[in-house]
């Protein structure tokens, strides 16, 4: 790393994480690191190379495909993350699921929440009789988002989901604290927000809006068809949404930009908790071995 005139490390690699049962996931471009608070306190690190399809299939980078590839990898990763967090958290011997059984898990996971916040949503705001206009479309934005918000609210009652929240937390504060280009250590990245502007919640909020853009930009249909663009479109609008998401980081120091992604930032504070120190012992762990391993490489 360089220093800047104030003396910091001035940071060159970007990382993106998740928070997983009593650890931390960190990915950047080429690698992914979990470390796991195990029951005697021991901190457990697994790493793997990855390989994008876009590294064979050179269009998938191309804009809003290059969204779609990362909402699949992201979701197949992040059940390699949880699986493994789990058996490490509760001292069980480690078993990996294979390529299929991931694949499926994913699959469901998709359909539920294809249900949940898609199908479900609709349906509610079609009871209120609104028509198929604009009135409806944010009708239903709104419901979606309330499902949303309740969700969230009840699985935070659970105590695994209030830790999991807190190492969602840790993760950010890391994050921020290697963006900052401070040194990595507790006592620095203890001063650093648990809220980033990258975060999958703040993703969730701006698919909400791109979809009543989108839906209320569509034809004026039936029923069915109307439904149907809540399927067919989902692909799209996570593309779209993946792009203002990046947009919103490269300006992430713009007036107008940190007022658009204000909201994303309150929704954070449903999906993370102030971590202690130990949690973000594990989350800095994670991003400096993620770090070394990415700097080796290139």
């Amino acid at each position: 790393m360089s220093l800047t005139n104030k003396g910091k490390k001035e940071p060159s690699l970007a990382f993106g994480g998740q928070a997983v049962m009593e650890g931390v996931m960190i990915r950047s471009k080429d690698h992914l690191v979990i470390c796991v608070r195990q029951p005697n306190e021991e901190i457990v690190t697994k790493n793997e190379e990855l390989h994008s399809l876009s590294e064979k299939y050179r269009f998938l980078k191309l804009p809003f495909l290059r969204g779609i590839l990362a909402l699949f990898e992201t979701l197949y990763s992040g059940i390699k993350g949880i699986y493994f967090s789990a058996n490490a958290a509760f001292g069980d011997e480690e078993e990996s699921l294979n390529p299929k059984e991931i694949a499926v898990v994913v699959a469901v996971a998709i359909c539920l929440s294809v249900l949940l916040f898609s199908v479900t949503p609709f349906f509610l705001t079609s009871l209120l009789n609104l028509g198929g206009g604009v009135f409806f479309n944010v009708a239903e934005g709104v419901v979606r988002l309330s499902f949303l918000l309740v969700y969230l609210a009840v699985i935070s009652l659970f105590g695994d989901f209030k830790r999991i929240f807190q190492y969602h937390g840790a993760e950010h504060t890391a994050i921020n604290a290697h963006e900052a280009g401070v040194e990595l250590n507790v006592e620095n990245a203890r001063k650093y927000s648990r809220f980033h502007a990258r975060c999958g919640t703040s993703f969730l909020l701006i698919v909400t809006l791109i979809s009543i853009l989108f839906f209320s930009l569509m034809p004026r249909a039936d029923y069915l068809t109307r439904f149907s663009y809540r399927i067919v479109l989902i692909p799209v609008i996570s593309a779209v949404s993946y792009e203002v998401l990046k947009l919103s980081d490269r300006y992430k120091n713009s007036l107008i930009v940190r007022a658009l992604v204000a909201p994303g930032l309150v929704l954070q504070r449903f999906t993370t908790r102030q971590p202690d120190d130990e949690m973000i012992e594990v989350a800095i762990k994670a991003v400096k071995e993620v770090e070394s391993l990415q700097r080796a490489s290139e």
